[in-house]
């Protein structure tokens, strides 16, 4: 970790509920987002933290939910997905999805053709665009610059978000920090105390939250200045302390 930060408790004691990230806290990243695989270990392990607390677990991702679902299938967790601009509050529950503007739409088209297709990779998101750099990662300033000037000719309410090997155009509203408000005011979330793992600037909302909360807010290999009042070093330490609180 180049930012030194406390590892949280071995085992956590009491009623919690845990909010997870997924890409580069439970899966390591990869160059594009449909490379990344999920163990049958890794299922068991969500399925038998959700057990242990009852219920009380949710993904909280900028993929959409369809997507976590192809993902983790058969599994089927709470999740809120795109940042929360899409929400499954139940297992079993229908999603409330979010679809795509057209001024979005066409702004992908615009990002793809100016980039050129094979290097970034655009993802259409619904009210979301994200631009993958992690393959060419030379094309991050560029990809941020195009960005930034969409935000004029666009509808008010969107803004940027830079990450660790990319940039995202979002809703003002979606926010991870407002969806886990969301699932900790229904039950079996309400009335425990929030413990958020994450581990990129999309998640500093996250943690703040949390923090305000009372909870407990980790950031996975916390390279940059963050919120968040613990660390882990990776994904393989975040799955052995997961595996420590069952």
């Amino acid at each position: 970790m180049s930012q030194t930060l406390q590892k949280p408790q071995t085992v956590l004691t009491g009623e919690w509920a845990l909010f997870l990230d997924i890409d580069g806290t439970l899966l390591e990243h990869a160059e594009h987002p449909d490379a990344v695989s999920v163990s049958d270990e890794l299922r068991s392990l969500l399925q038998g933290l959700d057990h242990k607390l009852n219920g009380a677990l949710a993904v909280i991702t900028g993929r959409s939910v369809a997507a976590v679902d192809q993902l983790f299938q058969p599994l089927k967790l709470r999740a809120a997905g795109l940042y929360g601009l899409e929400h499954r509050l139940l297992p079993d529950d229908d999603v409330e999805v979010a679809g795509e503007p057209a001024d979005i739409a066409a702004l992908a088209d615009e990002i793809e053709a100016e980039l050129g297709r094979g290097q970034a990779y655009i993802e259409r998101k619904g009210r979301v665009l994200a631009i993958h750099t992690r393959a060419a990662p030379h094309l991050l300033p560029r990809a941020t610059q195009l960005v930034e000037q969409a935000l004029a000719t666009l509808p008010k309410g969107y803004r940027v978000v830079a990450g660790n090997a990319g940039v995202e155009l979002l809703p003002l509203e979606a926010a991870k920090g407002a969806a886990i408000r969301r699932f900790m005011g229904i039950a079996p979330f309400t009335g425990r105390r929030p413990v958020f793992l994450g581990d990129d600037t999309p998640d500093e909302n996250g943690f703040e939250a949390v923090n305000d909360a009372g909870g407990i807010s980790i950031r996975v290999k916390p390279f940059a200045p963050t919120t968040a009042r613990y660390g882990l070093a990776g994904v393989a330490e975040t799955l052995a302390w997961l595996r420590g609180q069952l």
